[in-house]
């Protein structure tokens, strides 16, 4: 009987604790609403500093993931589901100093796509070079690339004016040419009166049915120059009077495809030519992935200098709770004498703080989110918002505000009850 009698007396214990802690934790709240209230205008300069470091790491992320999407979306246009395959040359025969070539077909390239269902457009690429007299006595090097009609699609090229090859002149050995831009505004002055002109490539003559350009510049990543030419594959060898190919493109039909299927073409291609050639496939990959490692870690460093700012808006939270403790220590003294014990004023101090910190991250958060809100409400951009910025940015402003408003907090603590009734 005793010990239940002595449970029940801990339980209530422990209950009126509980009660007595809740009670002292609203009052310490509603202290410092009333102290807020008194000095409205020193609340307010004092949660500027977080305000503006929360409005910073919402708008740095922002501006990051704006500026990551921007580049990604780049590269996604020159093609980052693209695989080229190309062949890199010959092995060895066995016999001194002998190596045979062992180039790709048609027949490899019809072969890969039997086999995966991934790969939605493809074309080969037979490549040449021709100096092309543009009039005047002015000759120049120019690229002159046998194609397919999908190689557009592989390629994501833009048909400025007239149209691009079709399956028609592919068949039928058309001789006719889509030129780039700077090549017919060079040879005919503009891009649409070059439409229909003709002109010779090693003495045959071909019509121009259509100019191209890129989606977007492709920094040097692709084969197409200002003098590029693209003529059937099919007229094309007529000038190489092989099928062979050193290159073929692929298009595949989803980017997460590339890794899987750039290894099953390698595979495939090697399994149908000698086992010593050499092949190598080449995408875009490896650029995504190191865009994106470069715009993260551009972002974690505007993320470092925006905490710099809300650390430096705790050290103004700091410096102005010091204050306070020296302009209210006859309060924190008659406190102390009606009662209140040392850790209720610390916690009086440090809930201030913290909700001087925790109000100027809120108004900073909300006044980071209104920019990229209203660009998305007034206009058609979708600038990209992070939730994480929102946590970190007022987690951080809970952190800066307990860590910057432990010090004041201490000392407002332990100020001696006589002598701060005795300070005037």
């Amino acid at each position: 009987m005793n010990q239940i009698e002595e449970a029940r007396q801990e339980s209530f214990r422990r209950t009126i604790l509980n009660a007595h802690r809740t009670i002292a934790f609203s009052e310490t709240i509603r202290l410092a609403i009333d102290s807020f209230r008194s000095s409205k205008a020193r609340f307010a300069l004092t949660a500027l500093g977080m305000v503006i470091g929360s409005a910073s790491v919402i708008l740095v992320v922002t501006i990051g993931l704006t500026g990551r999407s921007y580049a990604l979306g780049l590269l996604e246009k020159i093609g980052t589901n693209f695989v080229e395959l190309e062949y890199s040359g010959g092995g060895s025969t066995g016999t001194a100093n002998s190596t045979y070539n062992d180039y790709l077909t048609r027949e490899d390239e019809r072969a890969v796509l039997a086999q995966l269902p991934s790969v939605q457009y493809s074309s080969p690429v037979l490549e040449m070079h021709d100096r092309i007299s543009f009039g005047g006595g002015v000759v120049k090097d120019t690229l002159v690339l046998g194609v397919v009609p999908e190689y557009q699609q592989v390629r994501n090229l833009i048909v400025t004016d007239g149209r691009f090859m079709d399956d028609q002149d592919e068949s039928a050995h058309i001789k006719c040419a889509v030129v780039s831009i700077p090549f017919a505004t060079q040879m005919f002055g503009s891009a649409d009166r070059a439409v229909g002109q003709n002109f010779s490539i090693s003495g045959i003559p071909f019509t121009i049915i259509g100019t191209f350009k890129e989606t977007v510049d492709d920094m040097g990543f692709s084969e197409i120059t200002d003098n590029t030419i693209l003529i059937p594959y099919s007229v094309g060898r007529y000038f190489t009077g092989t099928d062979n190919v050193k290159q073929i493109y692929f298009s595949l039909r989803s980017m997460d495809d590339v890794p899987d299927a750039t290894a099953a073409i390698l595979r495939i291609v090697k399994a149908r030519h000698k086992a010593n050639s050499v092949y190598k496939t080449t995408d875009m990959q490896a650029v995504l992935t190191t865009a994106g490692l470069i715009a993260s870690g551009l972002t974690a460093v505007l993320i470092a200098v925006a905490m710099v700012t809300l650390a430096v808006g705790g050290i103004g939270i700091m410096n102005i709770m010091l204050a306070n403790v020296r302009a209210r220590i006859r309060e924190i003294g008659i406190r102390k004498a009606l009662g209140a014990t040392s850790r209720e004023i610390r916690l009086q101090f440090l809930t201030e703080a913290v909700m001087i910190s925790l109000a100027g991250g809120l108004a900073g958060t909300l006044l980071g989110l209104s920019l990229p809100l209203s660009v998305r409400l007034f206009t058609s951009y979708s600038i990209p918002i992070s939730p994480w910025s929102i946590v970190a940015a007022l987690g951080v402003s809970l952190v800066v505000g307990v860590i910057f408003g432990t010090v004041p907090a201490t000392r407002a603590a332990q100020m001696d009850p006589v002598e701060s009734l005795k300070y005037e």
